[in-house]
């Protein structure tokens, strides 16, 4: 098909375009505002973090001068830079918010390219919460497009959205032509990527934190090459060998694209992190919590925990002796561990030090995971799981 206008793309990249701000139902701006300031705290918090720290000593060994504001320093670096240190600072603690069944995380992405985009050409506080509804859209769109086969084979979903979306954020502040858009974002196509071995179990490193910064620099430079007249492929999200068809491949809906399009808005199905965790293990953190109340446990009081989850938390979050930060924020037995002996809402409860601790390893070795027939029905559109506590010298909880 020629037209692009006529493809599920085309139709989703023109409405986006066309949207102003007037025209928005008030509670979707309203929730992107909450999300803008959710995603200033999670910046705020993940730019003293060291992942952050060296991002920020590498972009200044590059001498470059700029005008944007860099979360946490003082010296102003220029849009993409600017950009892939507030990404990696946002998604740097795994608090950024999520929509669950698409998977993905968009404040990292959309926020950080708004706001350097912003900064570069004087636009308005309006113009960066347009982009943001919008910039939220597409990435959920493309997530629910994409199917859950990335996941499933080991592609970080988000990563693969992400580019698209900050691209779309930028350009909706620059003021884009319909045309320069299609080509800023056919040209971010080409930018998605991400692996989840940091997820594997041998240690995650500090990867997972610079995915959405390289996704946000990615939507600035794309958007600044397109106005420039660096043009993309129109169809390279749902066309022949575009995203979908090369990493959804089988799961591919580009139906979902379009569907319900100023009816059902992205940025309302976003939901805040309690603790700072994978998705899939809030629920789990949650109910331990609640069943744990006030009572101080010691590791020789738990006998065993049960937990039932997704058949795709069950195979990935199950490592029960992560060895850094970001393998205990992905591990099911080490969160539930923590939350019969410590405080899962304590960023310090994470460090590498408190990983090894010999009680919470204990615990971890006591968790027993399965699938829940319950959990799998509604993954991904929720995170359910059910817990079973067995207290030395009680009834199971």
């Amino acid at each position: 098909m020629d037209d692009v206008s006529d493809t599920n793309a085309g139709r989703l990249i023109g409405f986006l375009h066309g949207l102003t701000l007037d025209a928005l139902p008030p509670e979707v701006v309203t929730k992107a505002k909450d999300c803008l300031l959710d995603g200033l705290g999670c910046g705020l918090f993940g730019s003293e973090q060291p992942w952050s720290r060296i991002l920020c000593e590498e972009m200044d060994a590059d001498g470059l001068a700029g005008a944007c504001t860099v979360i946490g320093r003082t010296r102003p670096l220029p849009a993409p830079a600017a950009a892939l240190c507030n990404g990696t600072a946002i998604h740097g603690f795994e608090l950024d918010d999520l929509i669950a069944e698409s998977i993905v995380h968009p404040a990292a992405a959309v926020i950080p390219a708004a706001l350097a985009a912003a900064e570069e050409c004087g636009a308005s506080g309006g113009r960066v919460l347009l982009a943001i509804v919008a910039g939220y859209e597409i990435m959920h769109r493309v997530g629910l497009g994409l199917g859950d086969g990335p996941a499933r084979r080991g592609f970080h979903t988000t990563s693969l959205a992400a580019p698209i979306a900050a691209t779309m954020a930028a350009g909706m502040v620059m003021g884009l032509s319909l045309a320069d858009l299609r080509s800023a974002i056919g040209l971010a196509c080409s930018a998605s990527s991400g692996v989840k071995n940091f997820a594997a179990g041998h240690g995650g490193g500090m990867v997972k934190r610079l995915h959405l910064g390289r996704a946000a620099e990615a939507g600035v430079r794309m958007s600044r090459l397109a106005a420039r007249q660096f043009t993309g492929p129109p169809h390279a999200i749902d066309g022949k060998m575009g995203l979908l068809d090369v990493f959804g491949g089988d799961t591919a809906r580009p139906e979902r694209l379009s569907q319900g399009l100023g009816r059902d808005w992205a940025v309302m199905e976003i939901w805040f992190k309690v603790y700072p965790i994978c998705g899939w293990i809030q629920s789990v953190v949650q109910i331990l919590s609640d069943l744990r109340r006030a009572r101080a446990f010691q590791a020789s009081d738990i006998e065993k925990v049960r937990v039932g989850v997704s058949a795709y938390a069950a195979r990935n979050n199950g490592e029960p002796a992560p060895v850094d930060t970001m393998g205990a924020q992905y591990s099911i037995p080490y969160c539930a561990a923590l939350s019969l002996l410590g405080d899962p809402r304590d960023p310090t409860e994470y460090a590498r030090e408190r990983v090894a601790d010999a009680d919470l390893r204990a615990v971890a070795r006591k968790v027993e995971i399965h699938v829940d027939p319950a959990a799998e029905a509604v993954y991904p559109a929720k995170f359910a799981a059910s817990v079973e506590l067995s207290v030395a010298g009680a009834a199971p909880l």
